[in-house]
């Protein structure tokens, strides 16, 4: 699913991105804004705020202060944040599909709701991967799922959180090749790397990024993306080997519930207008750009909350 590609990100008109204090309130904004990314430093999510921090800076012209919340895949900063966080704009916070979906729907004590907020924009998409070691003695996907056939449940995947896009691609592996996997939660993207590389999982279930950043140290058995990735050529789609699995993770921007929408729209802009900058920084890491805002931001909120629902359903 795609919403708006980073040629068009480009095209949006100068004078609207340069045109922010028009539409916003005359004081926005006022001060620093921490923006608080709900997982471990070292992923996907912390990677890309630090690009965005020093463009955001230069747009908004106050401090960016990126500040770590890790914990429960997410739902610890997300709960804090929904039940605390002051709709003024000068506290932001990373959010990512389909983590805000799943939990609420897998769990009545995640702690928020996937609809308790002003969602600024979703800015970038990662495609899942299923990855193993360069040494492991699973050289093809097939291999892993004969052996899995053959051991129920003794083929360990690690993944970022619990019931987020890792988990959930790894459940309809589950489903399409009919074997039985154990999925090890971790707190974020960033401790996947020693844990594959101290094997202690089999593999891992994450992003595309996973796959570049980690190069020759690894073998990408698969990439859940409807055509290979660029940055990862030789690494074939779980389609191209019979496996209908497209899937990933969407990551945004979050404000508080009843946050003005001229300041939404001021974030929303500065988001865009950094996406354009760093695009061809991103892109080659394993990225797609995206910009997605307003009523678009409820189409894919819904489409994905219908895909996943008999999902986790089925899994509890």
């Amino acid at each position: 699913m795609k919403f708006l590609s980073t040629s068009l990100v480009g095209a949006l008109s100068a004078a609207a991105l340069l045109g922010f204090a028009a539409g916003a309130q005359a004081d926005y904004p006022s001060g620093a804004i921490d923006y608080v990314i709900p997982f471990d430093p070292g992923g996907e999510s912390d990677v890309t705020a630090r690009f965005q921090e020093p463009i955001l800076e230069e747009i908004l012209g106050v401090n960016v202060n990126v500040v770590h919340r890790p914990g429960g895949g997410g739902a610890v900063a997300w709960s804090e944040f929904q039940n605390s966080a002051e709709p003024d704009g000068h506290e932001i916070i990373g959010v990512n599909i389909p983590h805000i979906i799943g939990q609420p729907i897998q769990r009545s004590d995640a702690g928020f709701e996937t609809d308790n907020w002003e969602i600024i924009t979703f800015f970038h998409s990662t495609p899942n991967a299923l990855i193993v070691p360069a040494n492991s003695p699973f050289e093809t996907l097939d291999d892993l799922i004969e052996y899995a056939r053959e051991n129920p449940q003794a083929v360990t995947l690690g993944g970022s959180g619990t019931y987020s896009a890792n988990h959930l691609d790894m459940l309809r592996l589950e489903q399409e090749a009919d074997i039985d996997l154990t999925y090890i939660p971790f707190s974020g993207t960033g401790p996947l790397p020693a844990a594959l590389e101290g094997n202690h999982v089999a593999g891992i279930f994450n992003y595309t990024m996973l796959g570049v950043q980690m190069e020759d140290r690894v073998r990408v058995l698969a990439v859940a993306s409807e055509e290979r990735v660029p940055a990862l050529p030789d690494a074939p789609t779980f389609k191209e080997q019979g496996y209908d699995i497209v899937g990933g993770a969407y990551r945004g921007v979050a404000a508080p519930a009843g946050t003005p929408p001229e300041i939404v729209e001021t974030l929303a802009e500065a988001f865009a207008e950094t996406n354009r900058r760093i695009a061809e920084r991103q892109e080659p890491l394993g990225f797609v750009m995206e910009y997605i805002t307003g009523d678009a931001i409820d189409e894919v909120i819904g489409t994905l909350r219908d895909a996943y629902a008999p999902i986790l359903e089925a899994a509890e």
